[in-house]
């Protein structure tokens, strides 16, 4: 069967001083789940071992992004992390250090038939 997305959800992670881009990302994927609670699981009778989770995660330096750390943080389901070009680094004044900001999009799709 395909897999129906039944939800997105959005986040944007930083890292103020460490120009650390998985941490960013980590923090972008939390914002997006940490502040809302689905339960599509229940509504759909399926495990939420069931749910099939892709996370996009947009960066500026996208292979830096250690995407099994990012996967880490999901509490249940099959995760896929990709890390894309996108986000924004800002530099210092002196330019010695840059401020990471990390952009996510999270779809949550379950193996289903369509109605």
């Amino acid at each position: 069967m395909p897999l129906t997305p039944v939800a997105v959800e959005f986040g944007m992670g930083t890292d103020l001083q460490g120009g650390d881009h998985t941490k960013a990302a980590i923090r972008a994927l939390k914002d997006a789940l940490w502040h809302n609670s689905l339960n599509m699981a229940d509504a759909f009778g399926f495990p939420r071992e069931a749910m099939h989770v892709h996370v996009k995660i947009g960066v500026a330096q996208p292979d830096t992004v250690d995407k099994y750390a990012v996967a880490a943080i999901l509490p249940y389901g099959t995760a896929t992390v990709e890390a894309v070009e996108g986000g924004l680094d800002v530099p210092s004044e002196d330019g010695t250090k840059f401020t990471v900001i990390a952009n996510a999009a999270v779809t949550v799709s379950f193996d289903m038939e369509a109605a």
